[in-house]
């Protein structure tokens, strides 16, 4: 008897929520009936942010029923530290904002006899660069390295710097920033901000066909150009 009360506070213990980072996604459950595109995305507050609590999450959510938006109702999207209950703003989005990151995300929609449930996705982990160095001055007519550390690679990796908008790469860690893509000035230095954005996403099960929700982590690095007499 004692060994099966104790086999049973070990099992509680272990158990979790499936909010937790790491815990994986979850389809969630719907009348079908919704077409819902909703992103959550965490935006760094310092420069190669490390903490999540040097993060705000953005919440924005499009709600339409047979093509018509919905106004009306209740759009909430949940962590395992708070729920944030979105406002609409007349041009068919439904808005909020939080603050930190706390990487897995549900969102729930309810509108009249209308709903999609329990729809979580299992964020990317917080990325932090190691190299360039914070502040570094690059030259930009040639090739630099940049590389990243994280847990687990993303679905979508997106970087940007420059003329170079969000350019899709592999989230590998390792990525070789193209020769011209910082952008320089002739006689002087010019200030560069690399940023890095990865991204998990799901199709949620009881929406419409097409319907998305995606939870997205950015991470900022400034940099230095050092001037190009080329140009």
């Amino acid at each position: 008897m004692r060994l099966i009360f104790a086999s049973f506070l070990v099992l509680a213990a272990c158990g979790g929520s499936p909010l937790d980072p790491g815990a994986g996604n979850s389809l969630g459950t719907g009348t079908n009936t919704l077409l819902v595109d909703g992103n959550a995305r965490a935006h760094a507050q310092i420069a190669n942010a490390k903490s999540s609590t040097d993060f705000s999450t953005d919440f924005e959510v499009q709600v339409t029923l047979n093509n018509t938006p919905v106004t009306t109702g209740t759009v909430e999207v949940k962590s395992n530290k708070l729920t944030t209950e979105l406002t609409y703003d007349n041009n068919g989005q439904w808005h909020g904002t939080a603050a930190g990151y706390d990487e897995a995300y549900e969102l729930n929609v309810i509108s009249g006899g209308d709903k999609v449930m329990g729809v979580i996705v299992d964020g990317p982990d917080i990325h932090t660069f190691t190299l360039p160095a914070l502040g570094a001055t690059l030259d930009s007519t040639v090739a630099n390295d940049m590389k990243w550390s994280r847990a687990a690679a993303a679905d979508v990796a997106t970087f940007r710097v420059g003329d170079l908008d969000r350019l899709t790469i592999a989230d590998t860690g390792d990525f070789s920033i193209p020769a011209g893509s910082l952008k320089a000035e002739k006689d002087q230095a010019h200030p560069n901000q690399l940023v890095l954005t990865r991204e998990n996403h799901v199709a949620p099960k009881g929406a419409v066909a097409g319907s998305s929700f995606s939870v997205s982590v950015d991470n900022e690095l400034d940099v230095i150009a050092q001037p190009n007499p080329a140009l």
